[in-house]
């Protein structure tokens, strides 16, 4: 379609993850080929998807519009959209539309093809070498991240008896999940959530990401730098 062209490819562990690699503009005009392409996808069984965006010099409030109205369906069905790459005009459009809220954004392509890996539990370490590194302060080199620390112990109930993890207040389960696994997303954490170990509860993604931002937790880097104060 003229101003837009899309190429698909399989990639992850399990090369289970659909890749959009879209150039052009995505506005009316070229949106409902953003839809085909999307719908095509979720019919063929590949609900986890990343958009990379680098060649995508604008998008319109109806081009957020195409990626925003198939993610009901595509979470419905056990998956989640990801968009990675974006230019600077395209990213300000996107968060003053706070779609932001919706849909998960990346800096780094290799980021949100991993979250996807993890979030099914396999272990992108197998065969590959790859290191997570924290936000480094101005002068400061990245660090590699150390070793994952035990699962935090039972918090302790009335009389001191341990309270089960179920019984935590949802504030107190959050971090536990992140302290376990301190580079786990959104995504990650609504699933662990739904465990029986945690009471299978269950919150909308809206809520949480609120509840995440209330706590100081809504970005990974936060997330990562609670997990190495403790």
């Amino acid at each position: 379609m003229e101003g837009i062209s899309i190429d698909v490819k399989r990639v992850g562990a399990r090369e289970d993850v659909a890749l959009l690699q879209i150039r052009g503009f995505i506005d009316t005009t070229t949106a409902p080929e953003v839809h085909r392409v999307l719908a095509s996808l979720l019919r063929d069984g590949l609900v986890n998807i990343v958009v990379d965006m680098a060649g995508v010099g604008y998008v319109s409030s109806a081009g957020w519009g195409s990626f925003v109205g198939e993610i009901r369906d595509i979470r419905e069905k056990g998956g989640d959209l990801r968009i990675v790459h974006m230019a600077p005009e395209v990213s300000e459009v996107f968060e003053m539309l706070e779609f932001n809220r919706i849909i998960q954004a990346y800096d780094h392509l290799e980021e949100a093809i991993d979250d996807f890996d993890i979030s099914l539990g396999l272990d992108i370490t197998a065969g590959v070498t790859r290191e997570i590194y924290h936000e480094a302060t101005p002068g400061e080199a990245p660090q590699p991240e150390m070793e994952m620390p035990a699962p935090a112990a039972p918090a302790a109930g009335p009389a001191g008896r341990e309270l089960s993890e179920d019984l935590l207040p949802i504030s107190e389960k959050i971090r536990r999940i992140v302290i376990e696994f301190p580079v786990g997303g959104l995504w990650h954490i609504w699933k662990t959530l739904r465990t029986p170990r945690f009471g299978n509860t269950k919150i909308n993604l809206f809520r949480l990401y609120r509840i995440l931002r209330e706590m100081n937790l809504d970005t990974k880097e936060k997330r990562f730098r609670f997990y190495r104060s403790r």
